[in-house]
């Protein structure tokens, strides 16, 4: 979203915007697990103040739902393109949300700017979907820009294309956007036409792209991605995916050292390596290696990588008593609770005779993992890591940092205003949130979610077959009938989540005094 050239987009995609979204990985708390999982204190998120900066925010959706949930926090978001930075101050001034502030900018020069002094120091910095797809010297500039406001302790989110992962896409890359820049005009229909072209060579048994496994299961998954990300992902001029080792390297120069992956199930070796592969990992000291060992045996396309600018290495008692300090809240019901996930290494099953009494328990109330681990009959106490790690890790839980409680104004403003600026027929399964009071945390959800939560709130009472038809007014009957279904599920089995965790008011009290806006 960053670029420095005669042409001011740089070769950047800027007649399309980016899709509005929310990623739980840039929340403050959640890279505060990161820390702690691999050992390393940082700083503390709290209800208190926080300063927060996002490079490339975009439309600020995720900055302004981190921002009304934590009222005390101070929010900035940063984005070289003008229309985003018009789009989050537009939402900022429409919800009344006075602590997030959106400021347009170069990240190659902005260092070297005197509107740097107006950029605050910053406790955590965070970067999704940028540094792969921006040219040498603007990450150049975002290294100048950490090196000058993380503050000591300070962490930074990166996430990137990832190598070997992507190398056997590297040409289906190239040849998107080669053919869609002679095929069409506008960036999104570029995407659109170089993705064609590549499923026909797929058909004519290309061998780069027919025998590449990882090519064509890229190819399935834009089958259901928003034109405007395939844009975004695929037409930038500058797109490269990185080694961990080189990130790490370029970050150094900022003074920043690499301490976890968000993904938190990353963290755990014994989940993503084979014995033979751990063996030959633990061969060596040095984190770095491992990690390139790790990227050698996964097929991640994207990393997740966390960075604390002077990191204080945590004793396993340490790290356990802070883990212990922390607060969970369960995002799903005991009865739909996942007991087997996918794992690298296969199938890894959640102990019931563990997990299941620990389930029970935060169904009924968020609780601190200290008091998890204190209920009766549980098979071990030792490992708070585990709680927190698979919990969170699968997202079957999050991480507050108080009691929920009802949303106020400015978090019902917020759900309300985004449901009805982005929600649409198109959108329905982009990643959002709610925002929430008293926790602290966003309810990360699908559009759809969003847009039901903010129906719900709007006091006019449950409407499943008037929402999907609003919603689905150009599917076709069967189409619109299976969303109904899916809207009725909704309110059964997610409506009760949104009351417990502060994004809509009990059901005893009324919602809000806001009519209820139609989508269009």
């Amino acid at each position: 979203m960053m670029g420095n050239a005669a042409h001011w987009s740089a070769g950047y995609t800027t007649d399309t915007a980016y899709i509005p979204g929310y990623y739980p990985n840039q929340s403050p708390l959640h890279l505060h697990l990161a820390c702690l999982l691999g050992s390393v204190a940082a700083i503390v998120p709290a209800a208190g103040p926080l300063c927060y900066l996002e490079f490339g925010c975009g439309h600020g959706f995720g900055a302004l739902v981190l921002a009304a949930s934590n009222p005390k926090w101070m929010v900035t978001g940063i984005d070289f393109n003008p229309a985003h930075i018009a789009a989050a101050r537009a939402l900022a001034a429409e919800t009344g949300i006075a602590n997030a502030h959106f400021v347009e900018a170069d990240l190659a020069t902005l260092s070297r700017e005197p509107l740097i002094h107006d950029i605050p120091d910053a406790d955590v910095v965070t970067m999704h979907g940028l540094w792969s797809w921006v040219a040498d010297s603007v990450r150049a500039g975002i290294v100048d820009l950490l090196a000058a406001k993380v503050k000591p302790g300070g962490v930074v989110q990166l996430s990137y294309n990832a190598l070997p992962a992507w190398q056997g896409a590297i040409g289906m890359q190239r040849l998107v956007r080669e053919a869609g820049l002679r095929l069409a005009t506008r960036s999104d229909r570029q995407a659109e036409a170089g993705i064609e072209v590549a499923r026909a060579l797929v058909d004519a048994k290309a061998g780069h792209l027919s025998e590449n496994a990882f090519a064509r299961s890229l190819l399935d998954h834009v089958e259901r991605a928003n034109a405007a990300y395939l844009a975004h992902e695929y037409m930038t001029e500058s797109w490269r995916p990185c080694f961990h080792a080189d990130v790490v390297s370029a970050l150094a120069r900022a003074k920043l050292d690499w301490v976890a992956s968000a993904q938190l199930l990353e963290n755990f070796s014994q989940l993503m390596l084979n014995d033979e592969a751990r063996r030959i990992a633990g061969k060596f000291d040095d984190p770095i290696m491992r990690e390139l060992i790790k990227d050698m045996c996964l097929s991640r396309s994207l990393r997740q990588d966390v960075f604390v600018r002077g990191p204080r290495r945590l004793s396993h008692k340490e790290r356990d008593a802070a883990l212990n300090d922390v607060m969970l809240a369960l995002l799903c019901r005991p009865d739909e609770f996942v007991w087997e996930i996918d794992a690298p290494v296969g199938a890894a099953n959640f102990e019931r005779r563990f997990f299941g009494p620990i389930v029970e328990s935060l169904a009924a109330a968020p609780q601190s993992v200290r008091d998890l681990l204190a209920l009766p009959g549980l098979p071990r106490r030792d490992n708070p890591a585990e709680v927190v790690g698979m919990l969170v890790g699968t997202q079957q839980a999050t991480r507050i940092l108080g009691t929920p409680t009802a949303p106020d104004a400015t978090v019902r403003r917020l759900n309300a205003t985004a449901a009805r600026h982005f929600a649409r027929a198109d959108t329905l399964n982009n990643s959002m949130a709610l925002a929430t009071s008293g926790s602290g945390s966003p309810l990360p959800c699908p559009m759809l979610d969003l847009f039901v939560a903010a129906e719900l709130q709007a006091g006019t009472g449950p409407d499943s077959t008037g929402w999907a038809n609003r919603l689905g007014a150009e599917y076709p009957l069967e189409a619109r009938d299976r969303l109904t279904k899916f809207i009725d599920r909704l309110l059964v089995e997610r409506a009760p989540i949104w009351r417990r965790l502060g994004a809509l008011p009990p059901a005893s009290e009324p919602c809000c005094d806001q009519p209820a806006v139609p989508v269009v």
